[in-house]
């Protein structure tokens, strides 16, 4: 959830309202991502880069580019990332980022959510610790430059609980840390913990995970201040990943359904044409996202979710029919 909405550059004026412009020149979408967050936004055994806002970004390239593979990756942790969207290293960033009032009113423009998340502890069961206000006492393995720094001096300072923070620069420090038991707990957002928990634990058994908080927060995919085109889009090509999943549309039955003769289907796979050109991008962008990628529960299930080691829940992340946040906007 990372950088603390401390000053953050203005928006080079440069910048604006040529990002897309200078990525079909350079034929790729630079994206910010994680130093390795199993389920969003890590590279496999092999050095490809998968994750949930792996795929957000390859959506991105989808439809500008027409290929999900024209996306390039940037570790940054939580100090770097914000900068590096302001300064142009990268063009947007899909990565585990907390929308915040203060990031929002300094030169950057979150897009939609694409994962409701809550900050949690992860401690060893043997602790027989079962909510917050019991971890008296505790030191507290955490990154520092983020919002987690604030849930724990909430915290402590709410309860009178005496923690113990102990900050790393990066991610993959604070958790070899606290797996190395130079911490009682560690502070993250929940599904990086069940995710650290289910891929660096001997025996993820022995820990638990607990609410730290009680708050959710949206994290979402950011791009700078400035160039309203580019904002469209990315908007639009996470919006079209909901907007699939609503309809039913799939990898599989894409092509099958470009002869459906429901409107909203012809509108939202470009065969009736107007939301491409609406954009600045060729009518099939949403069909070519969804062929080459799938849409949200397919991208959900596959990095996170059930067919994933880390099996989350969707929760939140469910459509709204389906009890959830996620709804899709109007596609006309």
């Amino acid at each position: 959830m990372a950088l603390l909405a401390a000053t953050v550059l203005a928006p080079e004026q440069s910048f604006a309202q040529q990002t897309v412009e200078q990525i079909k020149k350079r034929d790729y979408v630079i994206c910010g991502a994680s130093q390795g967050n199993q389920g969003f936004s890590a590279p496999d055994e092999k050095g490809v880069w998968r994750g949930l806002d792996v795929d957000t970004c390859r959506a991105i390239a989808v439809a500008i580019l027409g290929d999900k593979e024209k996306a390039r990756f940037v570790p940054l942790n939580g100090a770097q990332r914000l900068i590096a969207l302001q300064t142009g290293e990268i063009d947007v960033l899909p990565r585990t980022t907390t929308w915040t009032l203060r990031r929002d009113a300094n030169g950057v423009n979150f897009t939609f959510t694409n994962y409701y998340e809550y900050d949690a502890f992860i401690l060893p069961k043997s602790l027989g610790i079962s909510e917050a206000k019991d971890m008296k006492g505790a030191s507290v393995c955490l990154q520092s430059g983020s919002t987690t720094e604030v849930t724990l001096a909430d915290l402590d300072r709410k309860y009178t609980l005496g923690l113990k923070p102990i900050l790393f620069d990066n991610v993959p420090a604070t958790r070899q840390a606290f797996f190395g038991g130079r911490c009682d707990a560690l502070i993250s957002d929940a599904s990086a913990l069940a995710s650290s928990r289910a891929t660096q634990a001997k025996n993820p058994d022995d820990y638990a995970i607990i609410p730290a908080s009680g708050h959710y927060e949206a994290l979402a995919p950011a791009v700078r201040h400035g160039d309203e085109q580019f904002f469209d889009i990315v908007k639009w090509s996470f919006q079209a990943l909901i907007a699939a999943e609503d309809l039913g549309i799939t990898q599989a039955n894409v092509d099958q359904l470009v002869e459906s003769d429901d409107p909203k289907v012809q509108r939202f796979l470009g065969v009736e044409p107007g939301n491409g050109e609406a954009l600045g991008l060729d009518e099939k962008w949403a069909y070519n996202i969804i062929k080459q990628i799938g849409n949200y529960s397919e991208i959900f299930d596959r990095n996170v979710g059930k067919d994933s080691p880390i099996k989350l829940e969707r929760g939140y992340n469910r459509l709204a029919r389906d009890g959830g946040l996620m709804f899709p906007l109007v596609f006309n």
